[in-house]
């Protein structure tokens, strides 16, 4: 099973390890396209914090963020699993895993990102800023630069089995499943169920659909859950206690969409 997630805007201040050193991360078939982010966001930053600002979208409080980019080839480093914080991986809490969950999340979690593309959560990486919804001046849209790269890198990662894609949309953007393997492919989408005048009303969640996705890999690396098709995955997380509701695959090609539906939010 492969996992996709979202990256997060929060992150550790700071890395506490040595410097980068781009040959030692996963996924080597993205090391050209890494270097020629690297260099262009770190030109941009050094060269005009004004222009790299707008570029960014950085609000004025968040300007100091420009200080990381400039420092990327020298600062610290921390593993990604411990560098992303934020609501998602607060709810998946990677460092309260027992050592077999942890081993299992080093090989199936991979996080997306608009500077490395998508990286395991035992790379280490230091603190940056940069979205997958930048437009750098010389590669442009990041979303659209990383698509080519990652159409051959992605699944040869998924191998034969299940891809469980919790992305958020923009992170989407770099890589869309095609042919068989959007087959082996899964979404999810958080609905919150309540009971008004008697009758079931739903509604999408935003920020708490990051908080039950963390729990549900949380949960599914726990178990020690390796399903292999979007078919078991619904069986798997109905037995560790998640409503889900799923479609009828409508045609070859397509990825699965689950609903989990929550009765709380938090």
């Amino acid at each position: 099973m492969l996992v996709l997630l979202p990256p997060s805007e929060g992150k550790a201040d700071s890395g506490r390890g040595a410097p980068l050193k781009p040959e030692s991360l996963s996924l080597p078939g993205l090391a050209e396209a890494r270097a020629a982010v690297l260099d262009e966001l770190v030109e941009l930053c050094v060269a005009d914090g004004t222009k790299a600002q707008q570029v960014l979208g950085l609000s004025e409080g968040l300007r100091g963020e420009i200080a990381k980019n400039v420092e990327l080839r020298t600062a610290g480093t921390r593993p990604a699993g411990e560098l992303y914080t934020g609501v998602l991986y607060d709810a998946l809490g990677l460092a309260t895993l027992d050592a077999s969950a942890r081993r299992r999340a080093r090989q199936s979690l991979l996080v997306f990102s608009g500077l490395w593309g998508a990286v395991r959560i035992g790379d280490r990486i230091p603190p940056y800023r940069c979205s997958m919804g930048v437009k750098l001046p010389g590669l442009g849209a990041l979303g659209a630069y990383w698509r080519g790269p990652m159409e051959s890198v992605i699944p040869e990662e998924a191998g034969g089995g299940l891809v469980l894609d919790l992305r958020s949309s923009a992170y989407a953007a770099a890589w869309k499943p095609k042919g068989e393997v959007a087959n082996r492919t899964a979404t999810v989408r958080v609905l919150h169920s309540q009971i008004v005048d008697g009758v079931e009303k739903r509604s999408v969640v935003s920020h708490f659909n990051k908080a039950t996705k963390g729990r549900i890999v949380r949960s599914l690396l726990e178990a020690g859950a390796a399903p292999r098709s979007p078919a078991a995955l619904v069986e798997a997380l109905r037995d560790l206690g998640h409503v889900v509701e799923a479609e009828p695959l409508a045609k070859a090609g397509k990825a699965w969409a689950l609903d989990v539906v929550v009765s709380e939010i938090h």
